[in-house]
C-alpha cells in the first residue's frame, strides 16, 4: 500500500442501528505546523495593533477623512484648480465650520455649566427632602453596617492592647494643581493628535491616486492581479464614502431630532445637547447611552422630577434606538454588505484594542478587510464570514 493510499484509509465505523440515517464523515486535512503559525501571527498582529495605536489610529483617521473629502477635491480640481490648494480650501472650510459651530454654541455651553451648582443644589435639597420623610431599607443596611464596623473597630482595639503598634494607612488628599496638569497635558496631546491628523489628511488628499497606482504596479506583472488590485481598491472607496455617507445622515437627524424633542420638553439649552447626540451618534452603541444618562440627569437637575428625567433621558433614547437600530442599519447593510453579526463581533475586538476610536473605526476597517479578502482565494471564507 503506498504512502499516498494509506493518507485516503480510515477506521471502519460500526454500522449503523436500524431504523437511524447513516452518519457521513468529512475527512478534512489539518496542518498543525501552519495553525500554529497562523495563531502567533494573529497574536502578533493583535499586539502590534495595541502597542502602536497611537500610530495607527492616527494613520486610519487620516485615510478616513482622506476617503471622505477626496470627492470634493477632485471636482475642484476639474473646475482648474490647483490640488494643493483645492484640499488647503476644503480643510480649512471644515475646520472653521467646526470652529464656528462651537462658538456659536459657546454661550450656551457657558449657560449650562453655570446651572450646574444651582442644578447640584436642587438635587441636594430634594434628596434631603425624601431622606426627611422616612428611613429606607438602605439607610438601615448602612447603620447595621455602621454598628458592625464599629464593634470590629473595638475589637480590634481590645486585641491592640498587648503592645502591637497599629498603622493606619490614610488616603492621598485631592490635589487640584495635579488634576488641572494632567487635564492640560491631555488637552495638549489632542491638539497635537488632531494636527497630525490634519496634516496627514492634507497629505493623502494632496497625493490623489498616486498610492493607488503604486499599488497596481506592486500587484504583479500579470494584467489579472492588477484588474484584481484596481476593483478592490474601488470597491474599498465606494464602500467608505457610502458609508461616510450614511453616518453623516443619520448623524444629522439625530441631532434635529433630538434638539426638537428636548426643545418641545423644555429642557434649557437644547441645540446643544442636539449637536452632543449628533457627533455621539458617530461612536456606535456607546454614544446613545452616554447622550441618554447626561440628559436625564441634566433633565432631573432643571425640573426636579423623577418623571421629567425619565422623559428627557427616554426621548433622546427613543430617537438614537429608532435611527441608530433600525435606519442605520439598514443603510449601512446596503452600502457595505456586511454581516450584523460580524460587525457587532468586529466592534467589540477594535473597542476592546483602541476603546472609542475602535468603535468608530471598527466598520470601515472591516469594510477594507472584506474588500481584499473577497478576492484573494486563501481568504476568501473570512470574506463570507463577514458578509450578509
Amino acid at each position: 500500500m503506498t504512502e499516498e493510499h494509506a493518507e485516503h484509509v480510515t477506521r471502519a465505523e460500526p454500522p449503523a442501528a436500524p431504523g437511524e440515517p447513516e452518519q457521513l464523515h468529512v475527512q478534512v486535512p489539518v496542518d498543525i505546523r501552519s495553525m500554529s503559525l497562523l495563531v502567533l501571527a494573529g497574536l502578533a498582529c493583535l499586539f502590534v495593533l495595541h502597542w502602536a495605536k497611537a500610530v495607527f489610529i492616527p494613520v486610519m483617521l487620516g485615510v478616513l477623512f482622506s476617503y471622505a473629502f477626496s470627492p470634493v477635491v477632485n471636482w475642484l480640481e476639474t473646475k482648474r484648480i490647483p490640488r494643493w490648494l483645492s484640499a488647503a480650501v476644503v480643510l480649512l472650510t471644515i475646520v472653521g465650520g467646526i470652529m464656528t459651530t462651537a462658538y456659536s454654541l459657546s454661550d450656551e455651553a457657558a449657560q449650562l455649566l453655570e446651572s450646574l451648582p444651582a442644578a447640584a443644589q436642587k438635587f441636594r435639597h430634594a434628596a434631603k427632602v425624601r431622606t426627611n420623610r422616612s428611613d429606607t431599607a438602605l439607610e438601615t443596611v448602612q447603620k447595621a453596617a455602621a454598628q458592625i464596623e464599629q464593634a470590629a473597630q473595638e475589637s480590634a482595639a481590645a486585641s491592640n492592647t498587648r503592645g502591637a503598634m497599629r498603622v493606619i494607612v490614610e488616603p492621598a488628599r485631592f490635589n487640584i494643581k495635579n488634576y488641572l496638569w494632567s487635564g492640560t497635558i491631555g488637552l495638549i496631546a489632542l491638539i497635537g493628535q488632531a494636527t497630525v491628523v490634519i496634516f496627514l489628511t492634507y497629505f493623502l488628499m494632496l497625493s490623489g491616486d498616486t498610492f493607488r497606482r503604486k499599488l497596481i504596479k506592486l500587484a504583479g506583472s500579470s494584467l489579472s492581479s492588477k484588474k484584481i488590485t484596481l476593483q478592490a481598491l474601488n470597491e474599498i472607496t465606494q464602500q467608505i464614502q457610502r458609508y461616510l455617507q450614511v453616518q453623516l445622515l443619520t448623524s444629522a437627524l439625530v441631532g434635529v431630532l433630538t434638539w426638537l424633542a428636548l426643545l418641545a420638553l423644555g429642557l434649557d439649552n437644547a441645540a446643544v445637547w442636539g449637536v452632543a447626540a449628533a457627533v455621539l451618534n458617530l461612536v456606535p452603541y456607546v454614544g446613545a447611552l452616554v447622550t441618554a444618562s447626561a440628559s436625564a440627569l441634566v433633565g432631573f437637575m432643571q425640573f426636579g422630577s423623577l418623571n421629567m428625567a425619565v422623559a428627557v433621558g427616554g426621548a433622546s433614547l427613543v430617537i438614537h434606538t429608532i435611527v441608530g437600530n433600525l435606519l442605520t442599519p439598514w443603510l449601512t447593510s446596503r452600502a457595505s454588505r456586511m454581516s450584523p453579526v460580524a460587525v457587532f463581533i468586529g466592534l467589540l475586538a477594535w473597542g476592546w484594542l483602541w476603546g472609542v476610536w475602535g468603535l468608530l473605526l471598527g466598520i470601515p476597517i472591516l469594510m477594507m478587510v472584506k474588500s481584499i479578502c473577497d478576492r484573494v482565494d486563501d481568504l476568501k471564507p473570512i470574506g463570507e464570514f463577514l458578509g450578509s
